[in-house]
């Protein structure tokens, strides 16, 4: 996946090396083909791409920590803990 990602970016640079060389081009027009054409497609199909990973770590993360709470806590004990006391 990377290796689409930087020939998109090597193509964004060379339409803005173009854009600000041009007779009728400027630099603040090659910044925002680069930004437009690169920066922002490269960065949506990124996040896209990256959403199974991201949802598999959080439900990792979630998977985690209930098991930390579930052997913080025996099983059972608490509630007859507070009935006792009465």
């Amino acid at each position: 996946m990377y290796i689409v990602v930087i020939a998109w970016l090597y193509v964004a640079v060379m339409m803005a090396a173009a854009e600000a060389t041009h007779v009728n081009g400027s630099i603040l027009s090659a910044i925002f083909t680069f930004i437009g054409y690169g920066l922002l497609p490269v960065g949506l199909v990124i996040y896209v791409m990256q959403s199974p990973a991201r949802k598999k770590r959080r439900q990792a993360l979630e998977a985690a920590e209930t098991a930390k709470q579930a052997s913080k806590s025996p099983t059972g004990s608490s509630s007859s803990n507070a009935s006792d006391g009465s």
